[in-house]
């Protein structure tokens, strides 16, 4: 992709996000890191109290890329089979005779919306994990592929924990970003104010398709990083376990620190927030732009931590704050 396509692609990536501003009040911030989580590859989780529009968002991307999407509402009852599908018994009406055929579940789309996905049990939970490593679904000893582009966007509210099922550490690791949504400022909040108690509908255009969003990521893949750059990245991620760390904050309040999926998620966000702005290099303020987001779930917290009320955030900015950096910023 030269000079010119890419400040195409970009204006339609442009368009997109201002798009879901037309229906989104706010919210740029989150809106960015999920666009950088698809250009990536990845899936991600928004996580944020009732009432913050998550599953909007996310329906509202989906909207504006022209992809398949697909929502699943977990809840306890939830089994694998609703997810990923099943076989059903069905009958040639020619020939009287029987077979069995798969009938596809809601994983098979472009987009799908894990809505208040630590609702339902670790076994419906698990059904994910294939999908999401592999774009592929196991059954009946058949694989069957998933379609290209595939996202999972997944949403949790930190409320109302009775009746919900923490993601083990291992799924957890699977999201490529956890993006935290706040709420909004007072402009903000009234502007949501005037635009839900209106009979005014804002209407989506679809800004980017399939084929688009996979030459983004082809792009991603190839933007340059720098070895000093990788060093740093690598340093990183091992000064968050306290057994590699000389860091006292890490030491005192984590059990485990960040495996080497959190060294590769760090490296593709940074070259993704990079594209967004119009750069074919990383730089250190792309690699610290995106680094909370990419390592706040795969830390392990101990019970010093919540006694003392200290974050992963909390742990993330530390961590920035001793590494050293390397001395150019292009490493």
């Amino acid at each position: 992709m030269n000079e010119q396509e890419l400040e195409v692609m970009l204006g339609r990536v442009g368009r997109a996000t201002d798009e879901i501003g037309k229906v989104v009040v706010g919210q740029r911030q989150v809106v960015e890191e999920m666009l950088i989580s698809l250009m990536a590859g990845g899936h991600c989780i928004l996580e944020g109290v009732p009432g913050l529009a998550k599953t909007l968002m996310v329906s509202t991307l989906a909207k504006t890329l022209d992809l398949g999407f697909r929502r699943v509402q977990f809840t306890p009852d939830l089994m694998p089979s609703d997810i990923i599908g099943t076989e059903i018994l069905e009958e040639d009406h020619a020939t009287g005779k029987r077979f069995f055929k798969f009938q596809q579940g809601p994983v098979f789309t472009n987009i799908l919306l894990a809505d208040e996905i630590n609702r339902t049990p670790p076994k419906t939970q698990a059904a994910l994990l294939e999908a999401m490593q592999e774009h592929s679904v196991s059954y009946g000893g058949e694989s069957r592929p998933l379609p290209a582009p595939f996202f999972v966007l997944a949403t949790q509210n930190p409320v109302e924990q009775a009746g919900t099922y923490p993601l083990p550490e291992a799924q957890l690791d699977r999201f490529l970003m956890f993006i935290r949504v706040s709420y909004p400022d007072i402009d903000e909040e009234v502007d949501i104010l005037e635009r839900t108690t209106s009979g005014q509908r804002a209407s989506v255009e679809k800004s980017l398709d399939g084929e688009d969003m996979l030459a983004l990521q082809a792009l991603v893949r190839d933007v340059e990083i720098s070895p000093a750059l990788l060093r740093y990245v690598a340093d990183i991620v091992r000064a968050t376990r306290p057994q590699d760390s000389g860091i006292d904050t890490v030491q005192h309040y984590l059990r485990w620190g960040a495996g080497p999926r959190a060294g590769q998620a760090l490296v593709l966000c940074a070259k993704a927030h990079a594209v967004l702005r119009g750069r074919l290099a990383v730089t250190l303020d792309d690699l610290r732009a995106v680094a909370p987001a990419t390592l706040r779930h795969r830390l392990l917290r101990n019970f010093q931590a919540e006694a003392d009320g200290v974050s992963t955030d909390d742990v993330v900015a530390r961590v920035l704050e001793k590494v050293a950096e390397p001395a150019s910023p292009l490493g």
